[in-house]
């Protein structure tokens, strides 16, 4: 006998599976999500000064912000894996579950590695947060069409970013808030926020899904791990240990170790691998994650640098720093508007990536020109350009590699946009974080020796109110501890310079660093090819490719 197998629920090829309404009613859950990750992000930045003060760990900073950036790179991969399975309501709720307890116990850390165990908890969630949120956007749209939901998108991100620093900054300026102290709120403000989302997204988010059955790739996200983690504690720890010790290189041998087996786990894992190696395959792919890696390494080089030169250097609070970011986000605003309503007209799109990145290089150069007298709206007019090269490579970059990719490849393809940037924003922040306090030393020491030698240095240093900072400058200033830059708010002006000097060299070291780089994508991106972007949603190409290979099944 025979039976033909039929699908009721199928809609007609051409026709639209969501209506207008119903994608902005998805979206609501998705935005709210969004902004958690978002808002944290920019809190976090703005503030991380004043909590590394308080938990006395101002060189171990790297460790909180590392730490976040890791599980949230290693944990993305995993997400678009799985929500390919189980679809992508249940782990987007999982993603604010965990992002919620790691900003409850962020809330209430008592040191610096004790903050950086709890920001690791909360990077397993925001892993999935931002990933998902584009993955899910590709499911219920089109690229063609995709650009005039992104706009929410951006303003979500936009509201983030204007309330972050200053809700940062001003949590970071209390002393107590609610019987607790400013900087814990940091943190803890994500918690009634995590609980509106988790019960609008168990509401709102019902998108069809159709369960892929793999397998979940749990060596391959061991051997990133392992592949990772050394090299990523390498950077942050080598200016101590030193590059060449033995811990080094013992860190280095484990590293490239891991990522040799990563490679040899996805081979042998085909379909099933956390990446698959078939996607590299892929010109768009391979080569627009390369940009994204690169784009992640400037960018969070610029995000990280900012804040210290604002609130070290030029002597800002960090609300007024906060505050000062916001050329920033007007500028990826603005770029990401504009060029997404031109791609949404015109379909093309790979001027923007090309004009991004040779305007992020050419600002990243500015900025490492940038001295202790710099007037401030250099610096103010510079994050502007900054963030419109940010807002015309973003989105533009995941459109491209979402448009190239089969339904089926939809959550991976989309976590691996932000996978490669998040590892290039990891390794950015380690680095430039270590380039900075290891150079840091060296030059504040260069500027002491010099001033020496100024009668006018000199004469504040015998004042009588001085005598205690005089005596904490002999034995070559071990009397001095960089964890807690706060001793430069009260001190002489005279006397501070130096140490602003020193600061400012170093940051101006890192925005050139940051430059190289960001040049070494501007060549790239000019090999991306333009494929027409489709009309078709993820879900509807589903729907589509459903509809052909539906016939008759012969059943004996």
């Amino acid at each position: 006998m025979s039976e033909t197998t039929t699908r009721a629920e199928a809609t007609p090829p051409g026709a639209a599976l969501l209506t207008h309404r119903q994608i902005l009613t998805i979206l609501s859950g998705l935005l709210l999500g969004l902004f958690l990750a978002a808002l944290d992000q920019m809190i976090v930045a703005t503030a991380m000064k004043t909590i590394a003060d308080e938990l006395n760990g101002q060189t171990l900073q790297a460790w909180a912000t590392t730490a976040y950036l890791i599980t949230a790179t290693i944990s993305t991969p995993l997400y678009g894996k799985l929500s390919d399975i189980y679809g992508r309501k249940p782990m987007y709720l999982t993603a604010i579950s965990l992002f919620l307890a790691g900003s409850l116990l962020s809330g209430i850390a008592n040191s610096m590695y004790e903050l950086a165990a709890f920001r690791a908890v909360q990077g397993l969630g925001a892993g999935g947060l931002m990933s998902l949120a584009m993955a899910i956007l590709a499911d219920i749209t089109s690229p063609r069409e995709r650009s005039k939901y992104t706009g929410y998108f951006m303003a979500v991100f936009g509201i983030a970013s204007v309330a972050g620093p200053v809700v940062g900054g001003l949590f970071a300026g209390l002393e107590t808030f609610l019987g607790t102290a400013g900087w814990r709120w940091v943190f803890l403000i994500n918690v009634p926020i995590a609980l509106v989302a988790l019960v609008v997204v168990a509401k709102v988010l019902n998108i069809p899904h159709k369960r892929v059955n793999h397998r979940i790739d749990f060596m391959g996200a061991a051997t990133i791990t392992i592949g990772l983690v050394p090299l990523l504690i390498v950077a942050e720890q080598g200016r101590e240990w030193g590059w060449a010790s033995a811990t080094s290189i013992t860190m280095y041998v484990v590293g490239v170790l891991g990522l040799i087996a990563f490679v040899f786990v996805q081979k042998r894992m085909g379909d099933e691998a956390l990446l698959p190696l078939r996607l590299f395959r892929r010109q768009t792919f391979s080569l627009g994650n390369a940009l994204n890696f690169l784009m992640g390494i400037g960018m969070f080089g610029g995000m990280v640098s900012l804040p210290l030169y604002l609130q070290i250097v030029k002597g800002f609070s960090a609300t007024e720093a906060g505050l000062m970011m916001l050329p920033l986000t007007l500028g990826i605003m603005t770029a990401a508007g504009t060029s997404g309503q031109y791609t949404a007209k015109t379909g093309r799109y790979r001027v923007f990536p090309i004009v991004g990145l040779g305007l992020m290089s050419v600002v990243l150069f500015a900025f490492s020109t940038v001295g202790t007298d710099t007037a401030i709206w250099q610096p103010l007019v510079l994050m502007f350009f900054m963030g419109a090269g940010l807002g015309l490579c973003m989105q533009t970059l995941l459109v491209a590699i979402q448009n190239d990719s089969e339904p089926r490849d939809m959550g991976v393809a989309t976590a691996s946009a932000t996978f490669f940037r998040q590892i290039g924003g990891t390794v950015g922040t380690a680095v430039f974080l270590s380039i900075l306090f290891s150079t840091v030393g060296d030059k504040i020491g260069n500027a002491l020796n010099t001033a020496f030698g100024n009668p006018e240095f000199m004469a504040a240093l015998a004042r009588p109110e001085n005598q205690q900072f005089a005596a904490s400058l002999k034995d070559g200033g071990t009397g001095l501890s960089l964890d807690n830059t706060e001793f430069l708010a009260t001190l002489d002006p005279v006397l501070a310079r130096p140490f602003l000097d020193g600061f400012s060299g170093s940051i101006d070291l890192v925005f050139l660093v940051g430059g190289l780089v960001t040049v070494v994508g501007f060549a790239l991106v000019w090999f991306l090819r333009e494929v027409p972007l489709s009309d078709r949603s993820g879900l509807e190409r589903v729907n589509d490719e459903n509809e052909a290979a539906k016939a008759p099944v012969a059943i004996h």
